[in-house]
């Protein structure tokens, strides 16, 4: 009776090391950008329409990051870059929107002054995510 060899998990390549813990910190800020824009939706949403839509859809370009980055294959891979790429830009649209005209932004948003409520992190992540993007280019079988 031969013993049959187990089978390694499949992973994506982006993933190993650093690249799980870049995924981790995208997961953790996906959840508190929804946590956030959920509450301030369901609580007071009339107060600061344009603030709050902003961030749900911070939310929603960390959730679909996250998953990019943890999904094989070159639409994911793209698709990573593109949110990543959009992440980066309304993180220092909207960051330097709310310093330059606060009245519009009275009410603090995921990426207002550039992720200050969230130390900053909004700012750093899509650097690191596309640094890391580029150093593991999705490779065709």
């Amino acid at each position: 009776m031969s013993e049959q060899p187990v089978p390694a998990p499949v992973r994506s390549p982006r993933t190993p090391g650093v690249g799980r813990v870049l995924v981790v910190v995208y997961a953790i800020l996906a959840l508190a950008a929804t946590g956030r824009s959920f509450s301030q939706i369901v609580r007071s949403f009339d107060e600061a329409p344009l603030a709050y839509t902003l961030s749900a859809v911070a939310a929603i370009v960390y959730i679909v990051a996250t998953v990019a980055l943890i999904l094989p294959g070159r639409s994911a891979y793209r698709l990573a870059w593109v949110t990543i790429v959009f992440e980066l830009v309304g993180v220092i649209v909207v960051g330097t929107l709310s310093l330059v005209v606060p009245e519009h932004f009275q009410h603090a948003t995921v990426w207002s002054v550039y992720g200050q409520g969230y130390l900053f992190v909004p700012l750093v992540l899509p650097v690191l995510g596309m640094w890391w993007l580029a150093r593991h280019p999705e490779r065709t079988a």
